[in-house]
């Protein structure tokens, strides 16, 4: 089994990766370190997790001359925000994103989500009640916008993030550089097997984020289900002698799903790339598919009138309203 996937552009990704979403600064850097000395190739970033200067410190040490690894052993991802989808504003936050991870170039930059807020300095621009501001722009403007970044050299590819199959299609219509990927959350309970054809059916390759279903997301509630501790899970796991989380991502990879799983534990982090050394039969693949519940954790809810719904909902863009 290959340890990576040849993207639309040629390049090679290696198929799992270390996130770095709520890792907190102060523990990234070291996460980052650990990742790169137990054989991480492929670190995933973004703008909005306010952490990308201590990636940038940890990369320092291991990369570039006379360091361990040259610039293009490591594939480096990082995500344009929401506040930074006016065109004119594309190419400085990609800048600021390079300079933060002290880089010449990323491999991939993705659109973090297809909506997009108020321009500013502000990562979340609220109104008095609380609620976001919304900009017009529309995520085609912003495509293109990316692609001059192709154009000189700033990126070597480009793609999207919780785009569901519509707004990709909608995308790859007017696109001169294809989107290569399309990052969603992805596991088991959410195994997104529509969208996963429906990109596979335009070479767009997904990855998977939260890939054992986040169960350290800020706003978990302790009556949702636990991934990681489905019995159906430890019982797999037991068979082939490896860890619920281990079997969770062999899954991803057999069905050609990149993985970004983020941790700050050293131990983890390296269980976490010990996935190629076995194989899922295809009855156990078959069982964990039908783990299937369409929940998606990942999506920032708000309270109304007593109830938990999602925040942006409202917004023209907002992908999930569509099936996938």
């Amino acid at each position: 089994m290959s340890t990576f996937v040849t993207l639309s552009s040629g390049q090679r990704m290696p198929m799992v990766g270390l996130g770095t979403w709520k890792s907190a600064p102060g523990q990234v850097k070291q996460a980052v370190l650990a990742a790169l000395d137990c054989g991480y190739r492929h670190i995933d970033c973004a703008a909005a997790y306010g952490n990308e200067q201590e990636v940038g410190e940890a990369l320092a040490l291991w990369v570039g001359p006379r360091k361990a690894l040259r610039r293009d052993e490591v594939f480096v991802t990082s995500k344009l925000w929401n506040t930074k989808h006016d065109p004119e504003d594309v190419e400085e936050a990609c800048r600021t994103c390079l300079a933060h991870l002290g880089l010449s170039y990323l491999d991939l930059y993705l659109m973090h989500w297809p909506m997009a807020f108020k321009r500013g300095k502000e990562l979340m621009p609220r109104r008095d009640d609380g609620s976001i501001c919304y900009s017009d722009t529309h995520y085609r403007d912003t495509w293109k916008a990316m692609e001059n970044l192709v154009d000189k050299g700033l990126v070597k590819a480009i793609g999207l993030s919780n785009f569901n199959a519509r707004q990709t299609d909608d995308v790859i219509s007017i696109a001169r550089h294809k989107p290569v990927v399309n990052q969603v959350e992805c596991h088991p309970y959410l195994s997104q097997v529509d969208l996963l054809s429906h990109c596979r059916s335009l070479a767009v390759c997904v990855t998977a984020y939260s890939p054992l279903g986040s169960g350290d997301r800020p706003w978990a509630s302790p009556d949702e289900p636990s991934l990681l501790e489905d019995p159906r899970l430890g019982a797999i796991a037991e068979r082939y002698q490896k860890s619920p989380a281990q079997v969770i991502l062999r899954w991803h990879i057999q069905r050609g799903v990149v993985c970004i799983p983020k941790s700050v534990t050293a131990s983890r982090i390296q269980e976490n790339l010990k996935v190629f050394d076995f194989s899922l039969a295809r009855d156990d693949m078959k069982l964990i598919d039908s783990f299937n519940r369409n929940t998606r954790f990942i999506v920032p809810t708000v309270e109304k009138g007593g109830k938990r719904v999602w925040r942006d909902a409202g917004h023209p863009h907002f992908p999930f309203h569509d099936p996938y």
